[in-house]
């Protein structure tokens, strides 16, 4: 019987850079751009912008956790972001670039509090580690054209100073965990 695909949420930082890294994993089946954590319904991305709805820009993966599980996915947000930033990632500045999981359940809140204490007492960042921990609420898919915004905009010069560096990093480092090219 096959197994039940799962939710996961995350945001750190741009939604554009996170896409592009959860997209390549073997057992990620979608990866979508949006909103999360705020107060405003159907937000648009003007709005996130203007730092007054109190969404953060999120991806949402949906991921077969046969294939990989909930911990490793935590790992790797934890791992290709700087989570010891409060509201900051890079230039981009204010609450909608928070490192920020939005857990769907209580399983995954635990996974994703034992994955922030084992890289704590491992001593992964030299800062504390600021992430928020808060339960899923609702979920508002990005503009059509935020969505694949990396594999559509290769050539843009964000994607290529920003995204670049951190997608080539990070297919080194999780290699293993790469879906297959062939």
């Amino acid at each position: 019987m096959p197994t039940a695909t799962q939710l996961a949420t995350f945001g750190s930082g741009c939604f554009w850079c996170t896409e592009a890294i959860f997209r390549d994993l073997n057992g990620v089946l979608a990866v979508t751009s949006g909103y999360a954590g705020g107060t405003v319904p159907n937000p648009t991305y003007e709005q996130i912008c203007g730092g007054q709805t109190g969404h953060a820009e999120v991806v949402q993966v949906e991921f077969d956790p046969a294939a990989i599980s909930y911990s490793q996915l935590v790992e790797i947000f934890f791992l290709t972001h700087d989570p010891t930033t409060m509201n900051r990632q890079g230039n981009d500045v204010g609450e909608q670039y928070r490192s920020v999981i939005f857990y769907h359940s209580d399983a995954q809140r635990s996974e994703a509090e034992a994955v922030r204490q084992r890289l704590v007492a491992e001593r992964v960042y030299d800062q504390p580690i600021v992430t928020a921990l808060a339960p899923f609420t609702h979920f508002y898919p990005a503009e059509v054209y935020h969505q694949q915004y990396y594999a559509n905009n290769p050539d843009q010069a964000y994607c290529q100073m920003v995204i670049n560096p951190k997608v080539t990093k990070f297919r080194k480092k999780f290699a293993h965990l790469l879906k297959s090219t062939s």
